[in-house]
Order: structure tokens, then sequence, then C-alpha cells
């Protein structure tokens, strides 16, 4: 598969790289492409502008910080069209929509799944691929969305588990009781009955 990863920092970069261990063909972006070019020499990622990184990838991890979402969105805008757009971003501060939802708003052609936000990457290394698995919490209204996403939190080494559509991904970002919590897979149905209490 074709990822195209916007947003190199911590997670992106990181998301970038287990993405090409496990055999898909990565372009990642930021801001600055030309520091990536230093930063990422030797890696087997392409680096692109962010228009032609959501424009290379079937799927697209979106990763830039909460501040940077909204240009993020607007450099994409018309190539992200039809695509599964995974968003692992976290609003500044809690809201009564979910930032996914806010995003979906920004961009509505493109097919938006919710992922990889809950824990820091330190977590997702030491967890990467290890039993029992960690649970990845994915939230979508789209199927392909969610299908995709499933697919690529597996590749990774993790466990993926719908909680619902993208107003609950309010449970997975700030201020939210998924955030922060490093949830067992064999644990995620119980834990997930718990944050849907809190958002009712």
């Amino acid at each position: 598969m074709r990822i195209g990863v916007i947003g190199a920092g911590q997670l992106g970069g990181t998301l970038a790289r287990w993405c090409a261990e496990s055999g898909h063909d990565v372009a990642v972006t930021s801001r600055h492409p030309e520091r990536l070019r230093t930063e990422m020499d030797g890696d087997t990622l392409r680096i692109m502008s962010i228009p032609q990184a959501a424009a290379f990838g079937d799927v697209v991890i979106f990763s830039p910080n909460w501040s940077s979402a909204h240009e993020a969105v607007d450099l994409t805008r018309g190539v992200i069209a039809d695509k599964v757009v995974i968003d692992a971003t976290n609003p500044d501060v809690p809201d009564d929509i979910s930032g996914l939802e806010t995003l979906m708003d920004w961009a509505p052609e493109a097919h938006w799944a919710k992922a990889f936000n809950t824990v820091p990457t330190d977590v997702l290394s030491r967890r990467r691929g290890h039993d029992p698995l960690l649970t990845e919490y994915v939230c979508t209204d789209d199927r392909d969305a969610r299908e995709a996403t499933s697919l690529i939190i597996r590749d990774l080494g993790f466990a993926p588990v719908y909680a619902g559509g993208a107003h609950a991904a309010l449970l997975t970002e700030t201020g939210g009781p998924l955030q922060m919590r490093e949830v067992d897979v064999k644990d995620a149905t119980d834990v997930l009955a718990e944050a849907l209490a809190v958002l009712h």
C-alpha cells in the first residue's frame, strides 16, 4: 500500500518508519520537507511536499501539530478526495465536538478515521508487537476508513478496536477518558464501555 504521512514529528516520523518496515511504500512530509532530507537520511522513505505526499498515498496518515492542522488540510485541498485519512492529532483543548469532526468539516470529501492518538510514541514503541497486544481505538463513520485503518494498525503490531463514529473520537482525544490509557486488547471492550458511560 502507498501511504502518505503528513507531519514528521515524533509520532508521524515513527509511524512512517514502521509503515515502511511493514512493507508499505511511504512518503513523508512536514512544513519544512527540506529539513527532513537531512533528518531521515538513510531511511527508505520518500520526502515530498504536503500536497505531493497526500497525492502519493492510497491512505494518508494525518499527524501535524493541531495548530498546523487547518493549514495542512488547506494544502491538501482536492488531493485527499475519496481517500482514507487517518487522523492522529489531538486538539489543544477539549471541545463539544471532536477534532475528527472538525477535520471532517474542513475536508468532507475525505474518508476520515481516528487512531494512534491516545498514548505517546514511547508507549507505542515499548508495546509494539508484544503480547498482550496494545489496543488502538478506531473512530470513524466510514466502512472503508475503518477497514484500511484496522489493516495498518495490525501491520504495525497493535490490535484495532472500533470505538464508534466520529463523535466518539471525543473519548480518545484531549480530556477524554481513553486519552493516555494503555489498554491491553483483552480489556478493550470493558474499558470502552466505561468510557462510553462517561460520554453519555
